[in-house]
């Protein structure tokens, strides 16, 4: 099971996420889940680079069953907008897996 964990402020800022697991969903280098899940988020985060510039704090696992990622929170007001948009449309995508394939990938908000 791939755990998803988003992280929101209380005004409901996503100020970081982590993804934690393997969804078993078929052997290794034919998971379309796990693909799918990797792409979302690494996209996500390499749009994040490349249309703001900013570069977020990135840990990953040895084995890529481990990703986190978090904003930092020292940056213009206009920039924290614009990755919040490419998080959203993240997490939409990542949603959409979990509408999908539900018995492979949980999303939780904290």
């Amino acid at each position: 099971m791939i755990d998803i964990t988003i992280n929101k402020t209380d005004s409901g800022v996503i100020e970081s996420f982590t993804i934690s697991g393997h969804a078993l969903f078929a052997n290794h280098g034919n998971d379309i889940v796990c693909a799918g899940v990797s792409a979302v988020s690494i996209g996500a985060i390499n749009a994040v680079i490349s249309i703001t510039g900013i570069t977020p704090d990135i840990e990953q696992g040895k084995d890529g069953g481990f990703l986190s990622c978090g904003i930092p929170t020292n940056i213009p007001a206009e920039t924290r907008e614009r990755i919040q948009l490419l998080l959203e449309g993240m997490v939409v995508s990542l949603e959409t897996i979990e509408r999908d394939y539900g018995k492979h990938v949980t999303i939780n908000y904290n």
